[in-house]
């Protein structure tokens, strides 16, 4: 199936699946994100907690080291660009709030339905433990899709 990926997108859910059925929300059940695909094949994605904590400064560099982790660690971000190639959508990682990120090709297997689209992790094993991220996106209205 072809589809127009180009478009902003909004956060459904963020599932981890641990050994194929157990399932978590690393941010919570109510995590808010957005995923931007640009028809000149850039992209930008951001998931936060819906609660995050708040740092005791005004300044977005400054802070209490713990207060500064404790908020970090309920976001992730990242950008680059993105080419789709059958089944598979590869994110190249300009920058990423995790560094180790930075400068890879992040292959994301996805499934769309017309409605939703589902972006996969590949499954990570780890101590016996396999892990796969489903994070589900549904596009926003626009001038342009709607």
């Amino acid at each position: 199936m072809s589809i127009k990926i180009a478009g902003s997108w909004r956060l459904l859910a963020w599932r981890r699946i641990t050994n194929g059925s157990t399932i978590t929300f690393p941010f919570g059940e109510d995590a808010i994100g957005i995923l931007i695909y640009t028809e000149d094949l850039k992209m930008a994605v951001q998931m936060l907690s819906a609660n995050r904590p708040l740092i005791d400064s005004s300044d977005a560099l400054g802070g209490d080291v713990q207060q500064r982790a404790a908020a970090y660690s309920t976001c992730l971000a990242y950008f680059g660009s993105y080419v789709v190639q059958g089944d598979k959508i590869i994110h190249q990682v300009d920058g990423s709030l995790f560094p180790n990120w930075s400068a890879t090709m992040q292959a994301r297997p996805f499934a769309y339905d017309g409605t939703v689209l589902v972006l996969s992790t590949p499954p990570v094993e780890s101590a016996g433990v396999s892990v796969v991220n489903e994070i589900s996106w549904i596009r926003l209205a626009s001038a342009n899709n709607s």
